[in-house]
């Protein structure tokens, strides 16, 4: 006998991710070594300092009981003082910011805050599948906006205009971007803040590549007005290594912070002690951490670069964040299949862009997050192949 699954789990499916980990990992159990260069789980280690931090808390008896649900109030101070001096965002530590476990769970928590089944969110494409599928799952309407290739990824405001924009309630952002590594474009965002304003629906940054720029940190509540009918989430996942120990937050005015803060509570008990002792020491890292932080990836970003020319893609180098994001040749009639031939004849992974959305289809993703060394090898086993990789 099978109990049957809750309705709101007909249009998701399993994480694409957690599917083809699962394939790669029986593969190599099976004797192949596939490189995976899919994922964006930073290889590289926190600094030291923060995992002393989290050692010398975590010796103490009194730490390991349950926590505030809005987090120490030191950690959110540094929050405050970190965006403030990344940034030049002023935030009321005490009011104006929630820590999360993981900014994905912040995607969740403010989707379950502010839309009834039937309201209408709009959704980049391509875009991060997680707003999809948290959509589905709080059975919302999902409408798709268009990010434009021949606009450098901005928005196709011919067919956003368009768009039911009097009956949307929520609208995902997500700059710097991921798949596709452009930056916010300020005078887009001033448009999108004026139109929030006048069909009163709310935008979310969705920014954890906040600190992987080229020496311009960009947060929404940078662009004039943005307060009124904006939230922000980070992370410190990609800017400080720490992706598994699930720490970020959300930003905003108070009464949005007081809403999500409705659901969050109700969710969790708050995070273990040690971690946000050791949060606020990452958040009180000098610049240089973030400098050679980024000069890392940007070596690393000339390797996948070479990748990607070898297999015959094409790309803007501008991009930046944690990820490649390059076109694949016209005459390959199936991205899914030849993703699988590269796996089968090479042992190397790279992400499919369909998994963005349908303007994804004809692109690939490198994460920068194996090393230089790992890229090279990748980079030799695709030219040994390259005949087979012709279909």
């Amino acid at each position: 006998m099978i109990i049957k699954s809750a309705a709101r789990l007909s249009n998701v499916s399993e994480y694409y991710f957690s599917r083809k980990l699962k394939e790669i990992a029986e593969l190599n159990n099976s004797g192949f070594d596939i490189i995976n260069l899919g994922i964006g789980s930073p290889d590289l280690p926190p600094s030291p300092e923060v995992i002393a931090e989290l050692q010398k808390y975590a010796e103490r008896n009194e730490v390991h009981g349950y926590q505030s649900y809005v987090g120490l109030p030191e950690l959110r101070q540094e929050i405050a003082a970190w965006m403030k001096s990344n940034n030049d965002v002023d935030l009321d530590p005490a009011n104006d910011i929630l820590p999360l476990i993981g900014s994905k769970e912040g995607i969740m928590h403010i989707s379950m805050a502010f839309l009834d089944p039937g309201d209408k969110v709009l959704i980049p494409d391509p875009g991060y599948p997680t707003y999809m599928a948290v959509a589905e799952l709080v059975q919302a309407k999902v409408i798709k906006y268009e990010l434009d290739e021949e606009d450098d990824w901005n928005i196709h405001w011919r067919s956003f205009e368009k768009l039911p924009l009097a009956d949307v309630k929520l609208m995902w952002l997500n700059y710097p971007n991921m798949p596709t590594g452009v930056r916010g474009n300020n005078q887009q965002l001033k448009r999108l803040i004026s139109l929030a304003k006048r069909h009163n629906f709310l935008l979310i940054n969705d920014n954890p590549y906040s600190c992987l720029h080229d020496g311009q940190p960009f947060s929404i509540f940078q662009i004039e007005g943005a307060a009124e009918v904006c939230l922000e989430l980070n992370s410190l996942s990609k800017s400080h290594n720490m992706a598994g120990w699930r720490l970020g937050w959300v930003s905003g005015q108070a009464d949005y912070i007081k809403t999500i803060l409705r659901v969050k509570s109700n969710m969790d008990s708050g995070m273990f002690q040690p971690i946000q002792k050791a949060a606020v020491k990452a958040l009180q890292l000098p610049m240089e951490w973030y400098s050679s932080l980024n000069e890392t990836y940007k070596n690393r970003r000339i390797r996948a670069f070479e990748i990607m020319e070898v297999l015959g893609c094409s790309f803007d180098q501008r991009q930046r964040g944690l990820f490649v994001w390059a076109k694949s040749p016209e005459h390959i009639a199936d991205i899914e299949k030849w993703v699988d031939l590269i796996i089968q004849e090479a042992g190397v992974f790279i992400t499919p862009g369909f998994i963005f959305g349908s303007k994804g289809d004809r692109y690939l993703r490198i994460s920068l997050c194996s090393s230089e060394e790992l890229l090279a090898e990748s980079l030799d086993r695709i030219m040994k192949s390259l005949e087979k990789l012709r279909p």
